[in-house]
């Protein structure tokens, strides 16, 4: 039902392309949960982050711009915003601005399909 995709941290994404998340089942709402937790664990181990912020925009009006049913799951490291808050308005700033105030990867790059896909791979080792 779900899989990974790169996106600010990680996203989880429902498959049906669901648009709400007011949309999904019971079941559904379990499962993309459940996944989230389990990437998330994975992913504060593989970025050797303390914590983990978990985000989901649902409509227009609560800044959703990607019309479909995702989480995001943002490795947390101490010191790296001031406020804990602000990585809620940095979610809606620049992508640029947010790479390089999330400090977990600086280098990062606006990456192509096919880097994107090694990436998934990469993280597909994780859960096998």
């Amino acid at each position: 039902m779900v899989r990974t995709d790169g996106n600010y941290g990680e996203g989880i994404e429902d498959v049906y392309s669901l648009k709400r998340y007011v949309d999904l089942t019971a079941d559904e709402t379990s499962d993309l949960w459940l996944t989230a937790q389990k990437v998330g664990c994975e992913l504060e181990s593989y970025h050797r982050s303390s914590s983990l912020t978990f985000a989901i925009q649902d409509g227009l009006q609560a800044g959703q711009t990607v019309p479909h049913v995702h989480i995001h799951i943002l490795p947390r490291k101490s010191g790296d915003f001031e406020k804990n808050d602000e990585i809620y308005d940095a979610i809606d700033v620049e992508e640029k601005a947010l790479k390089q105030k999330l400090d977990l990867d600086k280098e990062r790059k606006d990456r192509n399909l096919e880097e994107m896909a090694e990436e998934a791979q990469e993280y597909r080792k994780l859960f096998s």
